[in-house]
């Protein structure tokens, strides 16, 4: 009997063991915005804080309309040059201390639209070709292969079934190309409902900011709590993030204060097993305000 109690407490001492490696495995990463300004430091320099899981290189601001494709990172560098190829290293800098690195699509700009699926399978394939896993003798980020691409659409048509299909597609086989899309808080959003219900994407960056009926607010916490459990019953990714400004001056609305964040917001958001993490906009006003310091060991 005591060989019998002996082996039954060493496989529950695993079992805790391993229980607890999965729990920790399952801790939330904070998502950043990086590419608006130039004043926000380098890629490398972001990667090296340790803060963040993912960066969002922010943007492919032109595309679609029969435009050709274009990057905007502000003042970092003049992809009309060629000089955002730089990038490349600070892309691999990156991701080999653990940080993904995608890049953003869209942003609130008006450069973008998607005249037909078969346009939007044509943006698909110069993604792949010029930033993913394919060939291109003009990459705009160097040859570094990002980690997939993050759909922030807030207008144009709406082809973005064929977008997201098709660089599935193109991904099949090959190197894991994570898909993720930052829609409005209103549900369901206007542009990305059709994208977002193929399953096809792994994380959602819900934008709870410049939306004032879905924004936290600590007299009247219901409207958020219904639009988070409306997000994470009703879209089939894998992740779910809680989208939120940097600070009071990096959006018109939806600062939560990183108090209110973490006693407020976080432990009823953790309660989903859909809870990826936090999202900031953007790294600048990260770096102003400390956001993602005060909150890291939180999330």
């Amino acid at each position: 009997m005591g060989t019998e109690f002996s082996a039954k407490s060493a496989f529950l001492i695993v079992l805790g063991i391993l229980l607890n490696l999965a729990f920790k495995t399952e801790a939330g990463s904070i998502v950043i915005y990086w590419g608006q300004d130039g004043r926000e430091g380098t890629l490398t320099s972001t990667c090296a804080s340790r803060k963040y899981g993912v960066v969002n290189i922010a943007f492919l601001s032109i595309f679609g309309n029969g435009q050709k494709p274009q990057i905007n990172l502000a003042g970092h560098c003049d992809p009309s040059s060629n000089g955002c190829q730089k990038v490349s290293n600070d892309i691999r800098n990156c991701q080999n201390q653990g940080v993904k690195v995608m890049l953003s699509i869209g942003g609130g700009t008006s450069g973008y639209t998607l005249t037909s699926d078969a346009e939007a399978r044509g943006v698909a394939e110069y993604l792949w070709n010029n930033f993913l896993g394919g060939r291109s003798n003009s990459r705009p980020l160097g040859d570094a292969i990002l980690d997939g691409i993050d759909f922030d659409i807030e207008g144009g048509e709406l082809h973005y079934v064929a977008l997201a299909t098709r660089l599935s597609e193109l991904s099949r086989g090959g190197r894991k190309v994570y898909l993720t899309a930052a829609p409005q808080c209103p549900f369901p959003d206007d542009w990305l409902d059709g994208a977002l219900a193929t399953g096809l994407f792994d994380y959602v960056y819900i934008q709870f900011y410049n939306n004032r009926p879905c924004e936290y607010n600590t007299n009247n916490p219901k409207k958020f709590k219904d639009s988070w459990n409306q997000w994470t019953s009703s879209v089939p990714a894998q992740k779910f993030f809680v989208g939120l400004p940097a600070s009071q001056q990096a959006a018109g609305s939806g600062y939560v204060g990183a108090n209110i964040l973490k006693s407020q917001v976080l432990p009823f958001v953790k309660g989903s097993s859909k809870y990826g993490g936090v999202m900031l906009w953007n790294k600048y006003h990260d770096d102003r305000n400390g956001y993602s310091s005060q909150i890291r060991d939180s999330v």
